[in-house]
């Protein structure tokens, strides 16, 4: 089997330099800040450390201007068990990990101890029905973005690490910030 890694890293790095870093204001502007400080600081450690697990082929610098800014970071030939790949990041940092197959493909997304999305790209039903059955994930996208879930249309939440698999936006959710409590009274 061919590898396709070089050929769809390119692609990604491509499509990710067109991604334009600014105020929201701005409608040319494709990505804002980060949320905080906090979020910023952690991100860009993120980004040195993947630094030394791999080979960043992306950004990753800051945004010239105040607000906490941060350039799409691409880090590439990481290892199952890199940092980058094992933790949840929660900012502009893609993680790129070369699978020998379909099958090693799913141990590498399997292998870490968070499991919020996940998203296969694939025309060959039998490997969506095995991914829809294997990969463990809260959320799973098939030939789509893993992100934009619909509130009330496609309840968000994740397993394992990344959550308790309750939902937000369905239905079920409201009840998780209720406090229940049950009553008696003997007449």
């Amino acid at each position: 089997m061919k590898s396709v890694y070089k050929d769809v890293l390119e692609r990604v790095v491509e499509r990710a330099k067109r991604i334009t870093v600014g105020a929201p204001r701005d409608p040319m502007n494709t990505m804002g800040p980060v949320i905080d400080e906090p979020a910023f600081k952690k991100i860009s450690e993120y980004i040195e450390i993947g630094k030394g697990e791999g080979r960043l082929v992306l950004g990753g610098d800051k945004w010239n201007g105040p607000g906490y800014f941060i350039r799409p970071a691409i880090v590439a030939d990481l290892k199952p068990s890199a940092r980058l790949h094992c933790e949840e990041i929660f900012g502009p940092v893609l993680a790129v990990l070369e699978a020998r197959d379909f099958e090693h493909g799913l141990e590498i997304v399997n292998s870490t101890e968070y499991g919020l999305t996940g998203a296969l790209w694939s025309r060959d039903r039998a490997r969506i029905e095995r991914a829809r059955d294997e990969f463990h994930v809260g959320n799973l996208y098939f030939n789509r973005k893993c992100t934009g879930a619909l509130v009330d249309v496609h309840p968000f939440g994740g397993f394992n690490m990344s959550g308790t698999d309750s939902k937000a936006g369905g239905r079920d959710y409201l009840g998780l910030f209720l406090q229940l409590k049950s009553v008696s009274e003997k007449l």
